[in-house]
């Protein structure tokens, strides 16, 4: 029997939908993952396998295969254990569920629990364009995935949990997020306690209300690395949408804090010297955005200019000319 399952695929800092399609025939047991996917994909066989029978389900003694669709777009990553359990179980007729409006992500372990995974928020913004009414997440990403409105979330603490809401006897309420409450940074740097320099503090004031670069040059102890700290402590409170860009950066690049579902402050970058150029700019063998991005809507600061290489000052220069980063790969 052939059983379908909506997931999702990050490119960048967007995501795509993916259908994974099982097919169970006759044949000698076993399974085999198709559509370019990674190794930590095709090892999902093993975690999937091991995930139902510990949540006291069957895994189906026979021919297994499963489709990740689009078959030309890499597959990475463990986000794919929870849609192929649940497709698995489709197919063999254990659950029986219409999941054509609902997208599913997660991480198994080898006892059923379903663990985090990032760029979920991204995954539930393309939940929403593509018009997926539901989203079935792990617990600790609700949060997350519920900053996009208009989306019903799940949260999944289980495999065990999603089969017994799936079958109705056990239903899972959605999430509801907490109110938003005010949220007053805390600087480590904080600008009005920088006593003196008042040029400096009146040029960074300037750069900081037209968002300009800024170059300072002075002897070791003048107050340089103290004042650069201090200025996101002078930059405005990034409004919902700002946030919303910020927070799918770190998503994506499994930076977000389990605790700060929503980047509400503006972020200080300051990489050393040795930074790669992958590591500046971001790409990679397994593409993640680099220190530039990291840094949107807020501060990138370039301790001991000079110590950084040429190409790598080099490469600063197409961001600052097109106010975007493109990598091509």
């Amino acid at each position: 029997m052939l059983a379908q399952v909506i997931s999702f695929a990050l490119m960048g800092l967007d995501s795509t939908l993916v259908s994974v399609e099982v097919d169970i025939s006759r044949g000698l047991p076993s399974q085999i993952i198709v559509g370019l996917p990674d190794a930590a994909v095709r090892e999902s066989s093993e975690r999937v396998r091991a995930a139902l029978v510990n949540s006291g389900l069957i895994h189906p003694r026979a021919r297994l295969t499963v489709n990740l669709a689009p078959a030309d777009l890499r597959k990475e990553g463990p986000a794919y254990d929870l849609p192929i359990a649940v497709g698995i179980l489709l197919a063999s007729e254990q659950v029986r569920a219409d999941l054509s409006k609902a997208g599913l992500v997660g991480e198994l372990s080898l006892d059923g629990q379903v663990r985090q995974v990032t760029g979920v928020l991204p995954m539930a913004v393309a939940a929403r364009e593509q018009g997926l009414s539901t989203i079935y997440v792990p617990e600790s990403n609700a949060a997350e995935a519920a900053l996009v409105q208009s989306l019903e979330v799940v949260p999944v603490a289980s495999l065990a949990s999603l089969v017994g809401h799936l079958h109705g006897y056990a239903p899972i309420p959605p999430y509801t997020p907490p109110a938003m409450e005010d949220d007053t940074p805390v600087y480590t740097v904080d600008f009005r306690d920088v006593k003196g320099q008042e040029h400096v503090k009146r040029a960074l004031e300037v750069a900081a209300a037209g968002a300009h670069n800024v170059l300072m040059t002075g002897p070791p102890g003048a107050g340089k690395t103290l004042l650069a700290r201090a200025v996101p402590s002078i930059l405005p409170r990034m409004n919902f949408d700002e946030s919303l860009t910020v927070t799918k950066i770190y998503s994506v690049s499994g930076m977000l804090p389990s605790d700060t579902p929503l980047i509400r402050h503006r972020p200080f970058r300051a990489p050393h010297h040795t930074i790669s150029y992958a590591g500046l700019v971001g790409g990679g063998h397994v593409p993640s955005p680099g220190e530039i991005s990291l840094a949107h809507r807020g501060v990138l600061f370039l301790d001991e200019l000079p110590e950084f290489g040429t190409k790598l000052l080099e490469m600063l220069r197409q961001p600052l000319e097109d106010k975007q980063l493109t990598i091509a790969r």
